[in-house]
C-alpha cells in the first residue's frame, strides 16, 4: 500500500483525511491510505518518514516552516516562499513542495476586480507566505496586519478608516474564528468595509466566519478557503503521482 498523510499538532479535525478518503473512495483507488500523524514536536517527523511505503504527506500548523530542515530539496515555489505544505519521497530523497500558493492564486484570482489594487494581510505565518507570494504575482500591493507595529506592518490597533478603505483586499491567515471559537474575529474596525472590499479566510470551519460574516453585512464579496483546500489537495496529490508539467 502507497501511505500518504498529513502531519500537524492537534489536527484531529483534518480535513484532508475526509478528503482523501472520500476521493480514493469515488475514484477506486485501492493502493493508497492517507493517516494523520499528530506531532507534538517537529523531531517527531523522523518516525514518520520510517513509515513503510510512504510516498509523501502534506504539512499543516504550525510545522510549514519548520519542517524545512528536514529536506533535501525545494521546489523552486516552496524556497521563494519559505514554507511547505507537500512533501514528495522520491528516489530516497524528501522534497518539499508548496501547493497552498496554486490553492489560492486559482481561488482568489476569479474573484479579483480593477479596483482590487491594495491589501492587508492578516498574520505572518507559514499559510500567510503563499499569500504574499501570490500577491507579488499579481502585482497586488499588501501591508502585513500584526499584533505588533513595525516599520512594515500595521498593528490591529493603528488600523482605520483612511487605511481600510484604501485597501480593497483583506486576507485573513491568521487562525482567529476557526471551530470551536467561531464567535472570535480579526479586531478589524467594520464599520468601514463596503462593497468595494473582498474579504477572503483561509479559514474553511467554519464556512461563515464571523470574519467574512462582518464583511459580508457590510456588502463585501467573501471567500472562505475551502476551495484553496480542495485545489491544494489537487496538485499534491499529482505532485506525488508525478503528474505535474
Amino acid at each position: 500500500m502507497r501511505q500518504f498523510g498529513l502531519i500537524g499538532r492537534n489536527i484531529s479535525y483534518s480535513f484532508s483525511k475526509s478528503y482523501f478518503a472520500e476521493k480514493f473512495k469515488n475514484e477506486n483507488i485501492v493502493d493508497a491510505v492517507y493517516n494523520v500523524f499528530d506531532l507534538q514536536q517537529i523531531d517527531e517527523v523522523e518516525k514518520v518518514f520510517e513509515t513503510e511505503g510512504l510516498v509523501g504527506f502534506n504539512v499543516t500548523i504550525p510545522y510549514k516552516q519548520e519542517i524545512i530542515p528536514f529536506l533535501d530539496e525545494l521546489s523552486p515555489e516552496a524556497k521563494a516562499i519559505g514554507a511547505v505544505n507537500t512533501v514528495l519521497i522520491k528516489d530516497g530523497k524528501r522534497i518539499g513542495h508548496n501547493t497552498d500558493c496554486y490553492g489560492f492564486h486559482h481561488s482568489i484570482e476569479p474573484l479579483l476586480e480593477p479596483h482590487h489594487k491594495k491589501g492587508l494581510v492578516l498574520g505572518n505565518g507559514g499559510a500567510a507566505k503563499a499569500v504574499f507570494y501570490i500577491l507579488d504575482l499579481l502585482k497586488i500591493d499588501y501591508k502585513i496586519v500584526s499584533r505588533t507595529k513595525t516599520e512594515n506592518h500595521y498593528s490591529y490597533d493603528e488600523l482605520n478608516k483612511e487605511i481600510i478603505q484604501n485597501h480593497q483586499i483583506i486576507v485573513n491567515c491568521s487562525p482567529v474564528g476557526t471551530f470551536p471559537t467561531i464567535e472570535n474575529a480579526p479586531l478589524l474596525p467594520y464599520q468601514f468595509i463596503n462593497e468595494n472590499h473582498l474579504l477572503y479566510d483561509l479559514i474553511y470551519n467554519p464556512p461563515l466566519t464571523k470574519f467574512l460574516e462582518n464583511g459580508q453585512q457590510n456588502g463585501a464579496k467573501i471567500k472562505n478557503g475551502h476551495e484553496m483546500l480542495v485545489l491544494q489537495a489537487e496538485k499534491a496529490w499529482e505532485i506525488w503521482n508525478n503528474r505535474t508539467k
